[in-house]
C-alpha cells in the first residue's frame, strides 16, 4: 500500500494541508479567547465555518461526482492559502473585545466554504487510489498519518503563539496550503473513473444519493452515530479554557492539550494500518465509542494537568478505531458513482459534529459553566451509544466490512 506513488503523494499533499489546518485552529481559537474572554466567542469559531459547509456540502458532493475531485481539491486548498493570508493581515489590525473580531469570523466562513468542497473530494479520490482490497488499512494509514499532522500542528501552533503572536503562524499555515495544492498534482489513479451523466437537477441528483443512504442502515447509522457522539460529547472547543482557568497552562498547554488527542489517535492507527481487523466490526466500534465518553467524562473532572493529558489520549485511540470502522465501513457500501454525494453528506455530519460541536460546547459553557458542560457532554454521548445500540441492530451485529456492501 504505501508503495503505490499514488498513495504516497496523496499522503504527503494531504499532510501539508491538515498540518495547516491544526496550526490555524489552535491559533485562532487562543486568539479568540484571548481577546474576549468569552467561551460565547468561541462558539461562534464553530459556527463561522459549519454554517457554509451546510449550505454547500450538499451541492459540493454533486459537483465532485461529475467532475475532477483532484482539481476540486487543489481549488479548496488555494482557497484555504488565501484565508491563511487573510487571518496573518487580520492578527496586526484585530483589537481587543468581540467587535473587533468581524473580519475573523468573516474568513472563517470563507474558510468553511473551502472544506464544503475538500472533505468529500478527499474522501471520494481515496479509492481510486489504491486497490479496493486495501482500502481499509488505507484509510487506517491515512487517518494515523494526518493525526501524526495533528500532534506537531497545535503544539507548534501553541509555541509561535505564545513567542511571537498569531503572524508567523499564519504565515506558515499559508505556505503550508500552498504546498499541498502543488504536491496534489504529482497524485495518480490507479482506477480510472467516468463522470457521472448530468441527468435530472442537481437536487434530484442529489435526492438519489439521500435516499441510497436512508436505504442502508449501516451507512446512516455509521454517520449518525458519529453525528450526536461528538456532538454532544465534544471537548476540544473547551480546552482553551481548561488550559486557561481549570488547569493554567497557558498556550502551550494547549497545543499540548490538542496533540494528546492526535497522540492516542496516532497509536492507535498506526496499529491499525500494520494490523487491520476485519471481525466483529460493528460490536467494537460501539465500544470505541463508549470509551470516548468516558474518556471525556474523566477529562471533564480533572484538575491535573496529566491525568486530563492522559484522558484525551484515551479518548483519541478510541476515536481512530471508531474512525476506522465507520470509514471502512461508508466506502465499502458506497459504489464510486455516488461517493461523492454520500461523502458529503458524511462530510455534512462530521462537520455538524465538529463545527456545530464547538458552538454547543460553548453555549453550553456559557450558560452552565465549563466543568458542568464538559461533563454533560460526556453523560450525552453515553446515552447515545446506548440509544444506537438498540436502534441500529444491523450495525451492531455486522460482522466483517465486506456484509457491509449487500446489507439493505
Amino acid at each position: 500500500m504505501y508503495r503505490h506513488p499514488g498513495f504516497q503523494a496523496f499522503i504527503s499533499a494531504r499532510l501539508m494541508a491538515v498540518f495547516a489546518t491544526q496550526i490555524q485552529a489552535v491559533v485562532v481559537a487562543w486568539q479568540v479567547y484571548d481577546l474576549t474572554r468569552d467561551p460565547l466567542a468561541l462558539a461562534y469559531v464553530g459556527l463561522a465555518q459549519f454554517l457554509p459547509m451546510l449550505c454547500l456540502l450538499l451541492p459540493a458532493g454533486d459537483l465532485i461526482d461529475r467532475f475532477n475531485r483532484k482539481a476540486i481539491l487543489a481549488s479548496s486548498w488555494a482557497v484555504g492559502a488565501m484565508c491563511s493570508g487573510a487571518l496573518w493581515w487580520l492578527s496586526g489590525h484585530t483589537t481587543a473585545g468581540a467587535a473587533g473580531l468581524t473580519g475573523v469570523y468573516a474568513v472563517l466562513v470563507l474558510f468553511g466554504c473551502s472544506r464544503a468542497f475538500s472533505g468529500p473530494a478527499l474522501q471520494s479520490l481515496l479509492p481510486q487510489v489504491v486497490p479496493r482490497e486495501q482500502l481499509a488499512a488505507a484509510i487506517a494509514a491515512n487517518s494515523m498519518l494526518m493525526r501524526a499532522a495533528s500532534i506537531g500542528g497545535p503544539l507548534l501552533g501553541g509555541v509561535l503563539y505564545a513567542l511571537g503572536g498569531g503572524r508567523l503562524t499564519y504565515a506558515l499555515c499559508f505556505v503550508c496550503f500552498a504546498l499541498g495544492t502543488v504536491l496534489l498534482s504529482r497524485v495518480v489513479t490507479l482506477q480510472a473513473r467516468n463522470a457521472a451523466a448530468a441527468t435530472g437537477t442537481m437536487w434530484e441528483r442529489f435526492g438519489a444519493g439521500i435516499r441510497f443512504i436512508r436505504s442502508r442502515p449501516i451507512i446512516l447509522g455509521t454517520i449518525s452515530l458519529d453525528l450526536f457522539a461528538v456532538l454532544l460529547g465534544g471537548v476540544v472547543a473547551l480546552l482553551p479554557i481548561y488550559a486557561s482557568e481549570v488547569l493554567h497552562v497557558g498556550p502551550a498547554g494547549l497545543g499540548a492539550l490538542r496533540s494528546a488527542l492526535a497522540v492516542g489517535e496516532v497509536g492507535a492507527g498506526l496499529y491499525l494500518s500494520m494490523r487491520p481487523f476485519n471481525r466483529k466490526v460493528g460490536r467494537t466500534m460501539f465500544v470505541a465509542v463508549a470509551v470516548f465518553g468516558l474518556a471525556n467524562l474523566l477529562f471533564a473532572v480533572s484538575t491535573w494537568f496529566w491525568l486530563s493529558f492522559a484522558a484525551l489520549l484515551v479518548a483519541g485511540a478510541a476515536d481512530m478505531v471508531s474512525v476506522y470502522i465507520r470509514g471502512a465501513l461508508v466506502q465499502v457500501s458506497t459504489p464510486d458513482h455516488m461517493r461523492g454525494r454520500v461523502n458529503a453528506v458524511n462530510m455534512l455530519f462530521i462537520g455538524s459534529s465538529n463545527e456545530l460541536g464547538e458552538f454547543r460546547a460553548g453555549t453550553s459553557a456559557a450558560w452552565l459553566g465549563v466543568v458542568p458542560a464538559a461533563v454533560l457532554g460526556g453523560l450525552c454521548t453515553l446515552g447515545v451509544v446506548g440509544g444506537w445500540t438498540l436502534g441500529f441492530k444491523q450495525l451492531r451485529t455486522v460482522d466483517r466490512f465486506e456484509e457491509a456492501a449487500n446489507a439493505h
